[in-house]
């Protein structure tokens, strides 16, 4: 009885030795992959920097979507008459703001 209590206890031991090495292995793998993920995160940080410099942004808004800089010649002042109500004014600015000729020049 004692012998079989032995071997039993010794292959349990045997199995918990393995077991033990496989989870600590899975826990490098774990380990390997958190720094290489750690890195990855690192990197796209800087190239999102990178990619939203004022410069960039600028220079992708005028090649892309045809904006151009602010000039005097092409900013327009709206002023409110005393007279007139305020609704009336925030309606002709509007239309003064939205209409062809006060966008100003093409480039």
């Amino acid at each position: 009885m004692l012998l079989l209590a032995v071997l039993a206890s010794s292959l349990y031991l045997v199995n918990v030795q393995y077991e033990s090495r496989r989870l600590f292995s899975d826990l490098d793998k774990a380990r390997s992959q958190a720094h290489k993920l750690e890195a990855d995160n690192e990197r796209l940080q800087v190239e999102k920097r990178a990619q939203a410099t004022p410069l960039r942004v600028e220079r992708l808004a005028k090649e892309q979507l045809q904006m151009r800089s602010t000039t005097p010649a092409t900013t327009h002042y709206v002023t409110y008459g005393a007279d007139s109500s305020p609704a009336l004014g925030a309606a002709t600015s509007a239309a003064t703001l939205n209409s062809p000729s006060a966008a100003g020049p093409a480039p």
